[in-house]
């Protein structure tokens, strides 16, 4: 009998997630200095590296704290895990006092160093780059494979150009560019050549859109948001002649904005951030320690009230026995009757059959 998925909670509104890969080694290396940059311009208020102990085997972990807009304070989470073959896994969560504006800091921007180092800046699934243009393989079956492995998942916004033409340098500007900051290391552009729009299309029938001629698409992922419909996120005509493309990043900022379901593996990650968090200000570490000796009170006094009942039940139990002890010992004793015991009803009647067949037997 199949049974039914289940069921993963929304995103909340104040989280920002992404997930990448990074090639080469001396990851660890690479984000102490730039978190250390960070702090020494202010971008970041402060930023901690987790012993190992208190990681996942061969897990390192860095947090870090920022403020945004002046007042609202961003707690985020990164965690860097082995990968497969040559480079490292990332997996950041942030999560800010308010609902995320798209405007603020890109978290991934505040942890890892700038350009030119962009090792970094890749999706952990399909290693295609998160600030890059990504071309379509020629194959269609290649396309298709890529494109329904890419949307696994949910942790990136994937984006399908097609080209009208061969387009010039100026054509040749990624979307990232141009979007707001907290979407640029959340979308994956894929850039379709002239000839491959009807093989593009056989590629997105499992997914049930289409791209028009010179135009662009939004993937719905697997699965699709609540709300999405591929008609309001599909832009019918994309200019690749270095002007903005505001048609292509709203539809992106919209669907952003969608609620979706955590990522494979987010849960895990946002449980940490809020219940093992350790880069404490003073202030918070004073209003933890007296939650602590608020909680250990009431441990305290259900104890304490747990055993003053116990020890008014056992009392109790006490003063019943005593009681019983008391009434057994006060009870007259029963006479026994002299001489033999009388027969019993049952024996009686017996004897009168057995008297009367002898009777009826003589002559």
């Amino acid at each position: 009998m199949p049974t039914s998925p289940t069921v993963r909670p929304l995103t909340p509104a104040t989280v920002w997630l992404a997930r990448g890969r990074r090639t080469g080694g001396a990851a660890e290396d690479a984000l102490r200095r730039s978190l250390q940059q960070r702090k020494d311009s202010q971008d970041i208020d402060d930023f901690v590296e987790l012993p190992a102990d208190e990681a996942a085997p061969a897990e390192r972990v860095f947090e870090a704290r920022w403020r945004v807009d002046d007042a609202v304070t961003v707690r985020a989470r990164l965690s860097l895990a082995p990968g497969p073959g040559d480079g490292q896994e990332w997996l950041l969560v942030a999560e800010a006092e308010q609902p995320w504006r798209e405007e603020w800091p890109s978290p991934a921007g505040l942890f890892w160093p700038e350009e030119p180092d962009t090792a970094w800046v890749r999706d952990a699934a399909t290693q295609l780059s998160l600030r890059e243009i990504n071309p379509l393989p020629q194959d269609d079956k290649d396309t298709r494979r890529l494109l329904r492995n890419a949307v696994r998942g949910g942790w990136h916004i994937h984006v399908v150009v097609h080209e009208a033409m061969t387009t010039d340098e100026r054509g040749r500007v990624p979307l990232a560019r141009w979007l707001p900051p907290g979407l640029r290391h959340r979308v994956v552009e894929h850039r379709a050549a002239p000839q491959q729009h009807r093989g593009l299309n056989w590629a997105l029938r499992d997914l049930g859109v289409e791209v028009p001629r010179g135009g662009a698409v939004v993937l719905p992922g697997t699965p699709a948001p609540e709300g999405y419909d591929a008609q309001d996120f599909s832009v019918r005509a994309v200019f690749l002649d270095g002007s903005e493309p505001a048609d292509l990043v709203d539809a992106v900022t919209r669907f952003a904005a969608l609620p979706r379901p955590l990522p494979d593996g987010a849960e895990d990650a946002l449980t940490a951030l809020r219940e093992d968090w350790h880069l404490l200000t003073l202030q918070e570490e004073l209003e933890r320690q007296r939650g602590l000796v608020a909680m250990y009170a009431e441990a305290l006094e259900a104890m304490t009230k747990s055993r003053d009942l116990y020890r008014e039940a056992a009392e109790r139990a006490h003063e019943a026995l005593a009681a019983y002890q008391e009434s057994a010992g006060a009870a007259p004793v029963r006479q026994e009757p002299s001489g033999p015991p009388a027969a019993s009803p049952l024996q009686q009647l017996t004897r009168t059959l057995e008297r009367f067949k002898k009777v009826k037997s003589e002559p």
